[in-house]
């Protein structure tokens, strides 16, 4: 977090507080992490807690592209906007399933002009000729539905349902590195250790047999407007096991 003044960086007064509380070079336990992370979110809006996780995989090969969704068992405690694309015969399905938004040649068109107030978008198979025209558009914000995802489907009704509930999707970057949200500082420690396990087993068991080396390299815990706490990799492989 930083505040801007007379073209210099400076460190806040609460970020340099918490950063004065824990060592940036020790690798910490789980929980303890968790902890510390709670205590420093401070701001006056309820912070997002995140991951950071540093994978040994080459992204560039096809075999090792890291891509999947899972669900949260507490969800991340953010609203999710979800559009469904589809033709009028499943419409009745997605609004019933708590859909924010349904339609196809309307919504295409928004978007094609710049409109981005969604957050996850499922289509089904037989709308993906005219969707797949908006890779351009929705691939770089990560919004393109996708199979792996398990947002291209006929079953919208269920898919809505659990992504309403809490479930989320990740993708490695091009440097081997996933960041998603998990949850929100206020909920309570428990819940956050819960919806992060359930994360990394997901990530681990999606590990490739290409991948030579060490699979998960670091992890890391923050909360929007705090510093990165790295957590032990090797406590937490144990725990995964």
């Amino acid at each position: 977090m930083w505040n801007i003044r007379k073209d210099k960086m400076h460190r806040s007064k609460r970020y340099k507080s918490f950063s004065s509380g824990f060592q940036k070079s020790k690798e910490y336990e789980l929980e303890e992490a968790v902890a510390l992370l709670k205590k420093s979110a401070t701001a006056k809006f309820d912070e997002t807690v995140e991951t950071a996780i540093v994978l040994g995989v080459d992204p560039r090969k096809a075999d090792q592209m890291i891509r999947g969704s899972v669900s949260l068992p507490h969800g991340t405690g953010k609203k999710v906007r979800v559009l469904v694309l589809c033709k009028p015969n499943k419409e009745d399905e997605a609004k019933a399933a708590g859909a924010d938004m349904v339609g196809l040649e309307d919504y295409v068109e928004k978007i094609q002009s710049g409109w981005a107030e969604v957050d996850t978008i499922v289509a089904t198979p037989d709308v993906m000729s005219v969707v797949g025209k908006l890779g351009k558009i929705l691939g770089p914000r990560g919004l393109m539905p996708n199979p792996k995802t398990g947002t291209v489907t006929f079953e919208v009704g269920p898919v809505v349902r659990e992504l309403k509930a809490g479930r989320v999707s990740f993708r490695v970057d091009k440097n081997g590195n996933i960041h998603l949200g998990i949850g929100k500082a206020s909920f309570e420690a428990e819940k956050i250790v819960e919806n992060f396990l359930t994360l990394m087993r997901m990530i681990v068991k999606m590990k490739p047999a290409s991948a030579k080396g060490q699979y998960i390299k670091n992890v890391a815990l923050s909360t929007t407007m705090g510093p990165g706490v790295k957590l032990n990799r090797n406590s937490l492989l144990n725990t995964l096991k």
